[in-house]
């Protein structure tokens, strides 16, 4: 087990003391930015990166407001608020049954459904600030020479200063709402009956529903894993093809540098993936040709 993971059991293994779960035998589900558990009985844990408790609050909060409004979602298995282990959150969930990730069509029938709700007073979502996370990571990547470095803050800059301009460009019809904040086909599940599910609900916030939507369109045009047909079967399924409003440009840039600097965290925590967060820094910056770039999964 890498050091990243070992870390983490001692995190699984003090939260769980605390509210009284067995840990012995937990499965690693999944170690990045966040650490998933799988724990005997049917509960699956998952532990937040440091000082991330308001986030994982949130999470909870939203996870029930989704379930008593119809959508389908993870569901917390222990109701109380997060439990903390040396600054980190740690959440405990009811683990799905047998499922594969969801299609594109899937993950559209969901973003539509949530989008159409009204959140509850009870409830305060943060507005999005999509370049919040790539700022940090790149300020703290060890993998970056400093041109690169320079290069991405520069990057960053114009991202934000166009970003900031947008509002006026909302196509009518689409107001502002709730978001899932990182809808993509990973965070779908979908059950043996053909039940999708939500998941990963950590970066939900408020603001233009086409952030949502973009990226799916990004995995078509930019990395090329979602088909055509595929894609067209998500724009009818949620009535809208992003790629067809002026502000596309924008937020597809920012969703490919969040996809980068994403593999660049990960690069500092698990050295097999240096050689991919360096090949999608390349492609940001032009060096391996135009899209659609060949992207390889990091952990």
């Amino acid at each position: 087990m890498s050091t990243v993971g070992a870390q983490s059991r001692g995190v699984l293994r003090a939260a769980c003391r605390q509210v009284g779960l067995p840990d012995e035998g937990a499965q690693p589900i999944r170690i990045a930015g966040n650490a998933i558990w799988r724990l005997p009985g049917g509960i699956v844990a998952r532990i937040g990166r440091p000082d991330g408790r308001e986030i994982a609050e949130r999470e909870l909060a939203v996870a029930r407001w989704l379930t008593d409004s119809g959508v389908r979602t993870v569901r917390p298995a222990i109701a109380d608020g997060p439990v903390l282990v040396d600054g980190r959150p740690v959440t405990f969930w009811d683990e799905l049954a047998p499922h594969r990730p969801g299609t594109a069509a899937d993950v559209a029938r969901l973003l539509k459904q949530m989008h159409q709700l009204t959140p509850p007073a009870s409830l305060t979502l943060p507005p999005l600030e999509p370049l919040t996370k790539p700022t940090r990571r790149i300020a703290e990547a060890g993998l970056l020479t400093t041109d690169d470095r320079r290069w991405l803050q520069d990057h960053v800059g114009q991202l934000a200063a166009d970003f900031a301009g947008l509002p006026a460009g909302l196509p009518a019809g689409l107001p502002l709402c709730a978001l899932h904040g990182d809808a993509w086909d990973g965070n779908v599940a979908v059950d043996a009956d053909g039940t999708a599910y939500l998941l990963d609900l950590e970066n939900t916030c408020y603001g233009p529903p086409e952030w949502d939507l973009v990226s799916t369109a990004v995995k078509h045009l930019t990395t090329a894993t979602v088909t055509a047909a595929a894609y067209e079967d998500f724009c009818s399924t949620y009535g809208m093809d992003v790629t067809s409003w002026p502000g596309y440009p924008v937020l597809a840039g920012i969703r490919e540098l969040r996809m980068v600097t994403f593999a660049l965290q990960i690069a500092d925590e698990h050295p097999h993936a240096r050689a991919e967060a360096q090949h999608r820094v390349d492609c940001l910056r032009g060096r391996k040709g135009p899209r659609p770039w060949t992207w390889t999964a990091v952990p």
